[in-house]
Parts: structure tokens; sequence; C-alpha cells
């Protein structure tokens, strides 16, 4: 029996699915890959001719340093994000899943919401590493995360710094960021 015959046969007498999605799961959908530097640099070009790596600028310091560099880059995922369609494997998976007795549950690293855009549940979904549509203070002045505004937040691409004003706090008024967890970040709620 073939491997793929074995799989559709395990597959075939499941009562749930418990899907585990990192980083390539957007690809198909025109995401770039955050795996290693070399799709980063792909996809920010600017950053790649400062000499920054992804581990450097996936550090919540830019928010203090230069949040104006910070906010671009995570600004533009955001926007980006926002407009992506998840490619048709969601679907499949989220079909196949909703399909079984037990039903399904997906835990992934990725930041995108694409799982909650293609249809699956928020309750049925762990973030592991957060989530970009949702904003947390960068002091933090308390416990608290919100969702990120609608509005797009606004780029200089030639320059690569987003305008101002930055999403703010609202309970201190301090700069915000994304609530993701990232390199030497402590502050993470």
């Amino acid at each position: 029996m073939s491997i793929y015959k074995k799989c559709e046969e395990i597959l075939n007498q499941a009562d749930a699915v418990v899907i585990s999605a990192g980083a390539g799961m957007g690809v198909d959908s025109g995401l770039p890959d955050f795996r290693g530097d070399t799709g980063f640099w792909k996809a920010y070009p600017v950053i790649s001719k400062m000499g920054i790596k992804f581990t450097e600028m996936a550090n919540p310091e830019w928010f203090e340093t230069k949040p104006e560099l910070a906010w671009a880059f995570y600004g533009h995922r955001l926007n980006l994000y926002r407009k992506t369609i998840p490619h048709k494997g969601f679907g499949r998976l989220l079909e196949y899943g909703k399909n079984l007795p037990l039903g399904y549950f997906v835990y992934t690293s990725n930041v995108d919401g694409q799982f909650q855009k293609a249809g699956f549940s928020s309750d049925k979904i762990e973030e592991i590493h957060g989530s970009i549509h949702h904003f947390q203070c960068t002091m933090p002045c308390c416990s608290k995360i919100w969702e990120a505004p609608l509005e797009e937040i606004n780029i200089d691409n030639d320059k690569f710094e987003a305008i101002k004003p930055f999403p703010a706090c609202p309970f201190c008024g301090a700069v915000s960021r994304p609530n993701i967890l990232m390199f030497g970040d402590w502050h993470w709620l």
C-alpha cells in the first residue's frame, strides 16, 4: 500500500483533526515566508539594504528606538494580511474538519489571521505567537489587549517609515504595538 493510500485510510477513520501550521502556510496565498532572512529580505528590500536581519527587526525595542521603522514593518504586514485572500487549502482543511464527529482545532505559530479569515472558528484556534490583528501597550501599562483599528497604517514606502500618528494605547497614550511574541520580548501579553 502506498504512503498516500495509508494516509487516506487514516484520515477517513479520524474522529477529529488538529491542524498544526507555521511558516509557509500562507505562501500560496501570496504572503512572504518569514522563515529565514532570504524570504524576509525579498519582502522588505529597504530593510535588507539597512543590513537588518529578521531576528533583529522582529524585536520590540524598535517601537522605543525607531517607532517609524517598527510601524512601517508591522503596519505593512497588517495592511497586507488584511488584503490577502486565503488560498483554497484553508477551505479544504476547514470542510474536512467540520465534517468530522469531533471537528477540528488549529494550533499555529502564524500571526496573520488567515485561518479566521478562511472561516475557522476563533475559539478553535490557538495562535501561540499572538496576532497582528490585536494590539497591546509597549510599556505595557496594563494587561489588556485590543483589536487593531480598521484603518490602514500609512507608510512612506520610499523611506520605509510609518507616518504619524502611530497607533496609541487607549489606556495611557503610549505607542502601541502588535500583540505578537517577538525576539527578546519580555513584555508580550
